[in-house]
């Protein structure tokens, strides 16, 4: 069976971790008897330099036909003031494939507890998946600049929330049963449509789900008090953008986790959570971990591929649990010493 797949290096670490997540891909490809098409593409800052676009057309209809799209980041200071940001190529690109529900998994992996600044007590057995809403509120309102005055819309309708949240809902299914959805009802009328559609839906198709509701501040403190105790949090777009990130840094580093973008088909999106990183870009110094896992994800949402997904899971973990890994969680490994490290672990 054979996938094609669009391929988007971007800017800053994207192409050392993209790279990484490619090769490993192709390993665990060769190993399970599939077969893998990369398609290279300009897209973000890399982009803006050669087609004066972050999505130029080349790139769109390549991403529109593919089976999946892998992306390594985008962003800089170098495009900083310019007419068009590179991050505008990324929200496009989202808005159309569909790409409504993104997935970031956040798990302390066993033995791992000492990388996190957490108490390895309170560190032991994270795991959350937040399922973050992607293509509406304040991200994609109305915007009003100016050097005087300047406003951002925040608006959702019952169907975009509707939809996210019973991803959210069959994701606590398959996990322990249990649903944290966030918002701040008790300011913001997004918020109270947000709460009220989650509880619709949850008495008409997942009362079997224990479902909860927690304000975003309390959530952003929660994180950290107990993070143990969620399983699967639904969030809006930005409250999820943010609060992911603030749990990345519990299982040690944001170069550890990855994420998956799904929609209205199979041809999802796959990045690490992390930025471009320019400061370190091509030193070689940049965590190709979240990227590989992203990359597994890819086999399991966009190709049904459960067997690679989970051998390329267990690599990174075995590589990790050996005492190997970049600076970033003490190790002397570079991204690319790293990325070859877990080629080797799959071939065992």
């Amino acid at each position: 069976m054979g996938f094609n797949i669009t391929y988007l290096p971007g800017d800053g670490v994207g192409p050392e971790v993209a790279g990484a997540a490619r090769l490993v891909a192709e390993k665990a490809a060769e190993k399970f008897a599939l077969s893998l098409a990369f398609h290279e593409f300009p897209f973000g800052g890399a982009a803006i330099d050669t087609h004066d676009d972050p999505f130029p057309s080349v790139t769109r209809r390549a991403c529109a036909e593919a089976d999946a799209v892998l992306l390594g980041a985008v962003g800089g200071p170098k495009w900083d003031g310019g007419p068009v940001r590179p991050e505008a190529g990324l929200l496009d690109l989202r808005k159309m494939l569909g790409l409504y529900a993104n997935l970031r998994p956040i798990r302390i992996m066993a033995g791992m507890e000492a990388l996190s600044p957490l108490k390895a007590a309170r560190a032991r057995d994270v795991d959350i998946l937040f399922v973050r809403e992607l293509t509406g509120g304040i991200y994609f309102g109305k915007r009003i600049e100016g050097d005087e005055h300047a406003s951002d819309e925040c608006a959702y309708s019952r169907e975009e929330v509707e939809r996210v949240a019973r991803v959210a809902f069959e994701a606590a299914h398959a996990r322990k049963g249990r649903l944290a959805s966030v918002d701040k009802a008790n300011v913001l009328a997004t918020s109270r449509l947000w709460r009220s559609v989650v509880n619709a839906l949850h008495k008409s198709d997942y009362s079997d789900v224990e479902l909860e509701h927690v304000l975003v501040d309390a959530m952003a403190m929660k994180l950290i008090q107990q993070p143990a105790a969620f399983d699967v949090v639904l969030t809006e777009n930005m409250f999820g953008d943010i609060l992911s990130d603030e749990a990345s840094v519990i299982i040690g580093s944001i170069g550890l986790a990855p994420s998956a973008s799904l929609g209205r088909g199979k041809a999802g999106l796959y990045e690490a959570i992390h930025g471009s990183a320019p400061d370190i870009a091509g030193q070689d110094k940049a965590n190709p971990a979240g990227a590989i896992l992203s990359a597994a994800m890819m086999f399991r949402h966009s190709f049904d591929a459960e067997a690679p997904a989970q051998a390329i899971e267990e690599a990174v973990e075995a590589v990790l649990a050996a005492g190997h890994g970049t600076a970033d969680i003490g190790g002397d490994d570079g991204c690319a010493a790293f990325s070859e490290r877990v080629v080797a672990q799959l071939a065992n």
